[in-house]
């Protein structure tokens, strides 16, 4: 192993196809998933109540005989916070994605994923896209109205 890394100086380690690694690297595919996932909830969450917020808290001093907010312009601006936040949240686990994916199809892992690159599709990237699609959107919905 000591050869192999002195002579191509790219593996960090020797890489066997066996059926335990092509499963391993199954597991760790199908975990890249799951993490995915999880950004994808946690940016829906952060998106998804920064708008409430704003909705909500809007509603509430339209209500007779609400006393005038001593910020009344703070609710938009904590929406706004976490609208982006999780916008930013997207774009960090589209990064962290993609870099882990390119990983695992790269080098010497390529020869125990059993399978081509055109046949692990996952809709999380698209989904992905369609979520920033809807924050940027409650943004500038958000940022228009407080103007």
């Amino acid at each position: 192993m000591a050869e192999s890394l002195s002579k191509t100086g790219t593996d960090r380690f020797e890489v066997r196809v066996t059926a335990d690694s092509h499963f391993g690297w199954i597991r760790t595919r199908l975990s890249l998933e799951r993490t995915a996932m999880a950004w994808l909830r946690t940016a829906t969450a952060l998106i998804g109540f920064g708008f409430a917020i704003v909705q909500y808290l809007e509603h509430l001093q339209q209500f007779p005989g609400a006393r005038p907010a001593y910020l009344p312009n703070a609710p938009q601006y904590l929406g706004l916070a976490l609208i982006g936040s999780g916008i930013v949240a997207l774009l960090i686990s589209i990064w962290q994605y993609w870099w882990t994916l390119r990983y695992l199809w790269g080098g010497s892992f390529a020869q125990i994923a059993g399978v081509r690159q055109e046949g692990m599709q996952s809709p999380v990237l698209a989904v992905a896209a369609l979520l920033i699609c809807i924050g940027l959107f409650a943004f500038f919905a958000v940022l228009l109205r407080l103007v």
